[in-house]
């Protein structure tokens, strides 16, 4: 059974730095693409970043280009989101996911969801 775990999310101003952490267990993947997704209260779920096993594919969602950076040890089997410059438009809950196979954006592309961990942004 896979199982994935978030950790790293808490309260911050705006402005500040948070580091997500994901770790997988229960199956070790060898081509899975990893992503975060994010969910505001009263809104769908929306993607965040991704990035392929190999790191030759990497995206990002356009509001947070440039400010978070999206990073994996597969060795580790866990996926990382260094969020900086962070503003109260950022604040939700923080999902990470895991599709066994391709590249994709969208969270029914998805196959493995984490609970999330809240991120909250104070202006």
């Amino acid at each position: 059974q896979v199982q994935l775990v978030e950790s790293g999310g808490g309260l911050v101003q705006a402005g500040g730095s948070l580091r997500l952490e994901c770790a997988a267990s229960g199956r070790t993947f060898s081509r899975d693409t990893k992503g975060w997704f994010r969910q505001a209260p009263g809104k769908e779920r929306e993607f965040v970043a991704a990035l392929s096993w190999g790191g030759e594919w990497r995206y990002y969602a356009d509001s947070v280009k440039g400010r978070f950076t999206i990073s994996r040890d597969n060795a580790k089997n866990t996926v990382y989101l260094q969020m900086n410059s962070l503003k109260p438009e950022d604040t939700a809950v923080y999902y990470c996911a895991i599709m066994e196979n391709g590249l994709g954006s969208t969270p029914n592309e998805y196959d493995y969801w984490g609970q999330g961990t809240q991120v909250t942004v104070s202006s």
